[in-house]
């Protein structure tokens, strides 16, 4: 991969002037390559990494993953199916996985229950779909490469009789 995509990947933050100077470039000629990676669709995003469990929000969101067995359509294979899940706005990210599922879906709701109803009432019931199996996230240690800290839990003092 491209050195200026590798820096971008590890930290979107890097300014053209230190990616210039890491690799010994001029900032127009950095500048000129991500506008272009940009323009092309290689550089789709810049996203942030939250540590939720510290920032702890009123509105917090519950995340699960989900396998998904499918059947391939004829002449389309996996494609067509897979778009028409990931266009469900509670999709927040779709692969298409080896092994024993098809699909791997990270899903978005407000609460179990919204994403039980998502699996039960619009996922499940498309024609195309087999079987799924959910699990939820409950804890987060490393996300995108980063190691997210904790807050520090209550130590209780063991009690001995």
């Amino acid at each position: 991969m491209d050195e200026i995509l590798e820096i971008l990947e590890k930290d979107a933050r890097t300014t053209v002037e230190d990616i210039a100077k890491m690799l010994k470039k001029k900032p127009q000629q950095v500048k000129d390559a991500i506008k272009k990676y940009e323009k092309e669709g290689i550089i789709l995003k810049y996203k942030t990494v939250i540590n939720r469990e510290l920032f702890k929000e009123t509105d917090s969101q519950v995340r699960a993953l989900i396998e998904v067995n499918i059947t391939p359509q004829k002449d389309v294979g996996f494609d067509k199916v897979a778009e028409r899940i990931y266009s469900f706005p509670e999709v927040s990210s779709c692969y298409l996985i080896s092994g024993t599922y098809d699909l791997l879906l990270i899903v978005e709701g407000r609460d179990l229950h919204t994403v039980s109803r998502f699996v039960a009432e619009k996922l499940s019931p498309l024609e195309n779909v087999k079987g799924t199996s959910t699990h939820f996230l409950l804890k987060k240690y490393k996300e995108d490469g980063v190691m997210l800290k904790h807050k520090e839990e209550n130590k209780r003092i063991a009690i001995s009789y």
